[in-house]
């Protein structure tokens, strides 16, 4: 027998088997043939199996959209990975920002107080922009790669045998009903024959499948120590984050800035900066790290009904109706009045009313 002839044999054979499964697959399915069931321990094993890949693609998915928003470099990135070559290192959102301001920063003038806050904010966010990077190449291979791992790799050797094992089954099942069909005696020794053959075959796939996918305990546990290392990272990331952003906040002392709540909250005076002529040179620090001045050169005015003359240090904008836009070196009137929060007073410019911030007012003799 030449090679030519073996081939032709085999594949002969080989579609026979395909036909006889299919008829099987397709009798089933219109309730015409009996179907081997699966011992439950096996089936809730399979079971397992198919939810940890399903979860495992959503955790893995939306985890990549998490660390790397754009969808556009995500495509990227996935093309320079199959083909085996480096992504090109490119600037991300934080790092982005941090130039503009810094760029911005220079051109307002770093000796400039805005200039100077740009400058110091932009060198944060590139800061934030590096540690998000790290978090990003720890995140992918603490993480992300084992959870690819297993999705391209150990569940697919579990589909593949699982495959087997169904046709395995309808091979089975495909022998029971000829051996049931079979009336002459020599039929029915040649159908008793496959079917043990064909039982045989089954119960040794059922084995290897089912030893594979006793290993999904073991993947979970390895998939656990992943987690915790991905939640060191954030927990790493975040602390970096908040401190820089601390130390900003400390460099940033110095520099006149607003604060507005929503309409809903109480609001609370923006703080400028402190110096021995601004009313409440001495500060308190609220929880939530916001400097709250406090006024000590103001309990006569509060405790007194009349007003006072007072300059204006700062460029303020009114955050609703209810308050007083003010420009640097104009002098306006203030008065307390009774229930007023004590980081505000009450302006006057001619017919103009509103409350203002106390930080913000210079008292005049």
């Amino acid at each position: 027998m030449n090679i030519m002839d073996f081939n032709v044999k085999k594949l002969a054979a080989d579609a026979g088997t395909f036909l006889s499964r299919a008829v099987q697959f397709t009798e089933e399915k219109l309730g015409q043939a009996e179907k081997t069931e699966l011992d439950a321990h096996l089936e809730n094993l399979l079971s397992k199996a198919e939810c940890t890949k399903i979860w495992t693609e959503k955790i893995m998915k939306q985890t990549e959209v998490l660390l790397q928003p754009n969808p556009n470099a995500r495509i990227e990135e996935f093309v320079y990975e199959k083909l085996d070559r480096k992504a090109p290192t490119r600037i991300n959102n934080p790092e982005l920002l941090g130039q503009y301001m810094i760029d911005a920063g220079t051109e307002f003038g770093p000796g400039t107080a805005y200039g100077n806050a740009l400058i110091k904010c932009g060198e944060t966010q590139k800061r934030i922009g590096t540690a998000d990077r790290e978090l990003i190449q720890t995140s992918a291979l603490n993480f992300l790669t084992p959870l690819r791992n297993f999705i391209e790799g150990d569940y697919k050797t579990i589909a593949k045998e699982r495959k087997l094992l169904q046709n395995k089954r309808l091979d089975l099942d495909a022998a029971k009903t000829r051996l049931k069909k079979a009336k002459a005696a020599e039929t029915r020794a040649s159908s008793e024959q496959e079917l043990r053959i064909t039982q045989s075959e089954f119960d040794r796939q059922a084995e290897i499948t089912r030893l594979l996918l006793e290993g999904i305990s073991s993947t979970h546990a390895h998939h656990l120590r992943c987690l915790n290392d991905f939640v060191e990272a954030q927990m790493t990331y975040y602390a970096q984050c908040y401190q820089y952003m601390l130390d900003l906040q400390k460099q940033l002392g110095s520099f006149p800035s607003s604060y507005h709540c929503n309409n809903n909250q109480t609001p609370v005076a923006p703080i400028p900066s402190a110096s021995s002529n601004v009313i409440g040179s001495s500060a308190l620090t609220s929880t939530s790290g916001l400097v709250i001045a406090s006024p000590s050169n103001l309990i006569d005015l509060k405790e007194c009904s009349g007003s006072r003359k007072a300059r204006v240090l700062y460029d303020y904008d009114a955050a609703n109706s209810s308050e007083l836009s003010l420009l640097a070196d104009e002098v306006i009137t203030v008065f307390s009045v009774v229930g007023m929060d004590s980081d505000w007073l009450m302006g006057e410019r001619g017919n103009q009313k509103g409350r203002v911030p106390i930080t913000y007012l210079e008292l005049l003799n």
